[in-house]
């Protein structure tokens, strides 16, 4: 191939930044590409794993934004391309990119939620991580070399932080461990846990399961993290060989900062045990109050200790830090939490359903503080979701949507639809009853299930989880077992001391804490979602957390199934009724006829809602009439069956031939009543005997081997002949038979 000089030129000078690092990674290369695209950024790399190719950049900007806001301005965004995976967008009228699939979004906080801990939460500079998949091969989810790739881009980087981290899925087959799995191999895994961290430490869980016991997902811990030092180790050399030198982020010493907070801080100890530790049953609105009276307090000591008005900042700035210091102190220390409750112990629980008119199913859950309501809606068949991402495409029969107004925390903010914090909480309480779901055949209808958060302190996506299956059981759908969920928290000192804690709750999350969801059935696991503000958890603290998980659960469900001890047998009156049938594959275009003259016709006449057809043959009907849905489904047996010899109908006359009536004797499907079989004596004219659109009694004598059917009608009981029959005056030969 030619090339002009000034393009030589260009690849000779580049050549030399360009570098290649690879390893072999569970079967498959992995391989990292630096100094050949998006060089402006800060940190930036391709990732190839498979033929699935990832894009990742970390910018973090030279200055401090300003505004004197108090909070880590970190921006992590995954970008899925439709051409990555060979195809064009599926609507007509939007053929580019849009709104982030859900699937997308999943994946950003994902990685997102992997990386924000190991930055020091002191940096006030933006700083935005992008990953974009330019390359899908349909068999690498991904998932896994994205959170690879935008380690490496920040660890390549000046940005400072603690990484890198790796990221790692597990499977298990037939009892073996299977690392990375393909999606053909996750289809038949037990479960499907994805987790990032190091070789000693995690800090980011993410999985769904299938009712798998604690002992299974602990050893896909195990198994995971003896695999996470290939990837790390080649981030690691990327950096030795192209990595930048870090920046400094430490701020100018303050010494009058200092010194204030080193006054203020006994004071708001002593006012925050007197306050939060002498009242245990306060509610979360209750706290606000308290947390408000400790600054107060904590500017008018200032003022006495002759501390400067403007620089009573320094001083309450800290409040939250030692409030949320002190809980986890008296946790650690006392064994005593700011509730009075002790380590393991869950709050008041309330469960109970059917306390909505007209909807399918309710559900109402409440724990402590922490109140959600959910609502189930059955649908047809044909209201299932379609699913038109990079990823996935096709239907999606069972989805959960989570709404968090603003009023659940007690604030005042615009409602501008579900965010990505709600489409993961809703994700992770879908994933969580996922299994359960009956198989379409069993229970073909389209189940959408809305969480409402009403109060909120607390893992509220645990809540829906549970107020989900009440509601589910509410409303007749069969699941296979309740499910439960709760969320762990921890307390550490930085130092090697912890304690896990049962039914996190808002005070108890913070910096040395964790929010480690699981829910599952009282047999097993179906989800687990783990966020840390620490550097990550050893195998013993994930050890104990699904103990004392599985024993919170067991509680819960008790609590739960108290208020509805098992799936109703009936459906709400006002939920649409669904009757399936399975007819041969070949025979669907007779139900749907020319144009889908046919199936239109079936539900015009008989009123159902709709009739949906697999491919596989099978056929649902929805009706809200259960008479409709009866004459819908006869039709379609009617048009779908098989005729065999010696059967009789009532078949109406459809036209008079010189040798014969043809009868209609199922919708669309005739048969010849040859003139020598309408009666016991001799018919000279057809119409002497039967007029069109007369009902007669046929019975089948013969189906010959062109397929054509052969009916009598004198060999069929109750059809009615004059008494005096007609004498024939002609030829003793019958007409010939067709």
């Amino acid at each position: 191939m030619r090339r002009n000089a000034g393009a030589a030129d260009y690849l000779s000078k580049n050549m030399s930044e360009i570098k290649k690092f690879s390893t072999q990674w569970a079967g498959k290369t992995l391989t990292i590409t630096t100094g050949k695209y998006a060089t402006q950024a800060n940190g930036s790399c391709l990732v190839q794993y498979g033929d699935t190719v990832l894009l990742a950049t970390a910018v973090m900007s030279d200055s401090v934004r300003e505004g004197g806001f108090d909070y880590f301005p970190l921006m992590v965004e995954y970008e899925e391309k439709m051409y990555a995976a060979g195809r064009i967008k599926g609507s007509r009228f939007i053929k580019k990119e849009g709104r982030p699939t859900d699937e997308a979004v999943l994946v950003g906080r994902y990685i997102d939620r992997a990386l924000r801990p190991l930055f020091d939460d002191r940096i006030r500079n933006d700083l935005q991580v992008i990953v974009t998949c330019l390359a899908f091969d349909g068999e690498n989810d991904p998932d896994v070399p994205a959170l690879v790739a935008a380690s490496c881009a920040i660890h390549m980087s000046d940005i400072p932080w603690d990484g890198p981290i790796a990221d790692v899925r597990v499977g298990q087959i037939g009892g073996e461990w299977v690392l990375n799995p393909s999606y053909e191999a996750r289809a038949k895994s037990a479960l499907d846990l994805s987790f990032a961290g190091t070789n000693e430490k995690i800090v980011m869980v993410e999985a769904g399961c299938n009712e798998v016991s604690e002992d299974i997902v602990l050893g896909a811990f195990q198994f995971g993290m003896k695999h996470m030092k290939e990837a790390i180790d080649l981030i690691e050399e990327v950096r030795s060989a192209v990595g930048k030198p870090k920046r400094d982020i430490s701020s100018p010493v303050n010494v009058r900062k200092d010194e204030v907070q080193t006054i203020a801080r006994p004071f708001i100890t002593g006012a925050v045990r007197e306050l939060f530790f002498g009242t245990p049953q306060a509610s979360k609105v209750e706290r606000a109050k308290q947390k408000k009276e400790v600054k107060k307090r904590t500017e008018a000591f200032l003022l006495e200790q002759g501390v400067l008005p403007e620089e009573i900042k320094f001083g309450t700035s800290i409040v939250e830090s030692e409030i949320e210091a002190e809980v986890m102190r008296a946790i650690l220390v006392d064994g005593k939490r700011v509730d009075g409750r002790g380590i393991t112990d869950i709050r008041q629980l309330i469960s109970e359903v059917a306390m909505l008119p007209r909807v399918h199913g309710s559900g109402h859950f409440k724990r402590g503080d922490t109140q959600v309501l959910s609502i189930v809606t059955l649908g047809a068949p044909g209201d299932c979701q379609t699913l038109d991402g990079m990823e996935h495409v096709g239907e999606k029969r069972y989805f959960h949507h989570y709404n968090f107004p603003p009023f659940s925390v007690g604030e005042v903010k615009p409602m501008r639809g579900p965010g990505r914090r709600e489409t993961g909480h809703g994700a992770l309480a879908e994933k969580a009853l996922a299994p359960m779901m009956p198989e379409k055949e069993a229970f073909p209808y389209t189940i959408r299930v809305v969480s409402e958060v009403l109060g909120s302190n607390g893992s509220s996506s645990m809540a829906s989880t549970c107020g989900s299956t009440i509601a589910l059981m509410d409303a007749g759908v069969p699941i296979k077992a309740p499910v439960a969920g709760i969320a762990m928290g921890l307390a550490t000192d930085g130092k090697g001391k912890w304690k896990v804690i049962t039914d996190l709750q808002d005070l108890e999350d913070g910096k040395g804490g964790m929010d480690f969801k699981i829910a599952g059935s009282s047999t097993g696991i179906t989800a687990i979602q783990m966020d840390t503000k620490t550097q990550g958890l050893t195998m013993d603290i994930i050890e104990t957390t699904l103990k004392q998980a599985f024993e919170a659960r067991i509680q819960i469900l008790k609590v739960m199934l108290a208020a509805i001890p098992t799936v109703r047998p009936e459906l709400s009156k006002y939920a649409p009724r669904i009757i399936s049938l399975r007819i041969n594959p070949e025979r669907i275009g007779d139900v749907i006829g020319p144009g889908g003259k046919i199936i239109n016709e079936i539900i015009d006449t008989t009123g159902v809602t709709a009739i949906d057809i697999d491919d596989d043959g099978l056929v649902m009907i929805t009706s809200l009439s259960a008479e409709g849905a009866e004459k819908a489904l006869s039709w379609v047996k009617n048009l779908t069956r098989d005729v065999v010899a010696g059967e009789t109908f009532t078949g109406k006359v459809t036209r008079l031939m010189t040798f014969g009536a043809f009868v209609e004797i199922l919708p669309k499907k005739e048969g010849l009543v040859h003139v020598s079989e309408m009666a016991p004596y001799r018919v000279e004219q057809p119409g002497d005997l039967v007029k069109p659109g007369q009902s007669v009694q046929v019975k089948v004598i013969e189906i010959d081997s062109m397929g054509r059917i052969n009916l009598s009608m004198k060999q069929a009981p109750g059809n009615v002949y004059p008494e005096n029959p007609p004498v024939s005056t002609g030829s003793s030969r019958p007409p010939a038979r067709r």
